[in-house]
């Protein structure tokens, strides 16, 4: 276990992602990252954060 939670809030899933900003993150969402969201509170799982990155290598 990385110390992460499975479904993370956008906090969470900006420093597993190793981003400096919550805009990016959202520009990753627009992007197609999948969001749960349940009564107005975001996670994300991670396990599709990871697809995501893996799908977007160059």
């Amino acid at each position: 276990m990385n110390g992460f939670p499975k479904y993370m809030n956008l906090g969470q899933a900006c420093k597993y992602l190793n981003l400096k900003s919550r805009n990016t993150l959202q520009r990753y969402i627009d992007q197609g990252l999948p969001v749960i969201i349940v009564n107005g509170t975001k996670r994300i799982d991670r396990a599709d954060a990871d697809k995501f990155m893996e799908a977007h290598k160059v």
